[in-house]
């Protein structure tokens, strides 16, 4: 089997990571006006750099900074575009006593536009740490929200018809421009994997999502198609040498989900149609549903299997994640596959509902499975 030496590598993951009790603290200190935000980014300095040592000691070749400095996985970066106006999520409690994270408001109320370099100086700290180590083998990686997540949580009554009387292509070329210069701005300070965060098309897999979308004027059966054409567009503005990646995420707030179903779907529009390089794809449980789907990917692209749950600190068995590989493989070449945890330990400052030695010893079961099924992590 093939020595991966660009991303996504046989053993990857997500990105995220549970915060440490002190960072916790000094965001709630921020937050009260007790210290500045220079005091609470030398505490997320302190904590990132002890994040990319905790990824390179666990055997993990691609790194990232926890996201500890966010909030929330897409708001933190969606507000700060031009033109783009967010609200800050509401927590639900549901029958059973479980929490759930309602969908923020998105709204475009301006022509979208790339007011700033977003990810610039986190790169940088992030690049700078990780050439600490002396590894060259580790490659930094940064993950933004997709840009699909301008459009599905509102539809068109989320963008102002003043700035876009119509959508098609305006508005489209405008946030693939936005995207574009983010990611240039990136690979001009050597980033060369990115990953973007996805909740719509997972949620296209679940009838209450796809019911929704109707009542708000949409097609569900025409949105993936939709959205691989908005992709390629951001796709056409990537710098050469980047690997850009998905990750299909259906929720994960406090160890909580917010959608389940097959790829189906969605699977033609994703594998065939989007022009990007690697999918991340959650697998953890039966909300997924079988590997059929694979049968849609395309030669020269990669699936990075999510078997491992982030959700609860049960180990899973190596011989279960070697047999659904196995599975995986009937549908895509062996050779266009790897192992991942289903998500992050913490798409929002809150954490699943994990221990701190859990979220290592499954990123170890991920890298010995990697190991042993591909010969490489």
């Amino acid at each position: 089997m093939t020595l991966r030496t660009r991303p996504p590598f046989r053993a990857d993951h997500v990105g995220s990571f549970l915060r440490p009790a002190y960072l916790l603290e000094a965001r709630e200190r921020k937050a009260k006006g007790e210290i500045t935000p220079a005091q609470l980014r030398e505490v997320e300095d302190r904590a990132i750099t002890e994040i990319v040592k905790f990824q390179a000691d666990v055997g993990l070749q691609s790194i990232t900074d926890g996201e500890f400095r966010r909030t929330y996985f897409h708001i933190d970066f969606l507000e700060q575009l031009g033109g783009v106006k967010t609200d800050i999520p509401v927590t639900i409690v549901r029958p059973d006593g479980s929490e759930e994270l309602a969908p923020p408001v998105i709204r475009v109320i301006d022509k979208v536009r790339h007011a700033k370099n977003i990810q610039l100086a986190d790169f940088q700290y992030l690049k700078g740490q990780v050439a600490a180590l002396g590894l060259p083998a580790l490659t930094p990686k940064v993950t933004i929200p997709s840009p699909t997540m301008l459009h599905f949580r509102g539809g068109r009554a989320g963008i102002s018809k003043e700035a876009y009387p119509e959508l098609d292509p305006v508005f489209y070329d405008d946030v693939a421009r936005a995207y574009g210069q983010e990611l240039q701005s990136l690979a001009d300070a050597g980033c060369t994997y990115v990953q973007m965060d996805d909740t719509n098309m997972a949620y296209l897999c679940d009838e209450k999502m796809r019911e929704a979308a109707r009542q708000r004027g949409d097609d569900p059966n025409e949105l993936p198609h939709r959205y691989a054409w908005f992709i390629n567009k951001v796709v056409a503005h990537k710098p050469a040498g980047m690997t850009l990646a998905m990750h299909l995420c259906r929720g994960n707030f406090k160890s909580t989900h917010a959608a389940a179903g097959n790829y189906e779907p969605v699977a033609e529009a994703l594998l065939s149609e989007m022009n990007l390089d690697a999918y991340f794809m959650e697998y953890d449980d039966d909300r997924s549903g079988d590997f059929r789907p694979l049968r849609f990917l395309k030669p020269g692209k990669t699936v990075v299997l999510g078997l491992v749950t982030t959700k609860f600190g049960q180990l899973e068995r190596k011989d279960d994640l070697k047999r659904r590989i196995e599975e995986a493989a009937q549908y895509a070449p062996l050779e266009q596959l790897c192992l991942s945890p289903q998500c992050g330990f913490s798409s929002t400052v809150h954490g699943n509902n994990i221990a701190m030695e859990d979220q290592r010893r499954k990123l170890a079961l991920v890298v010995e499975t990697a190991r042993e099924v591909w010969g490489s992590a």
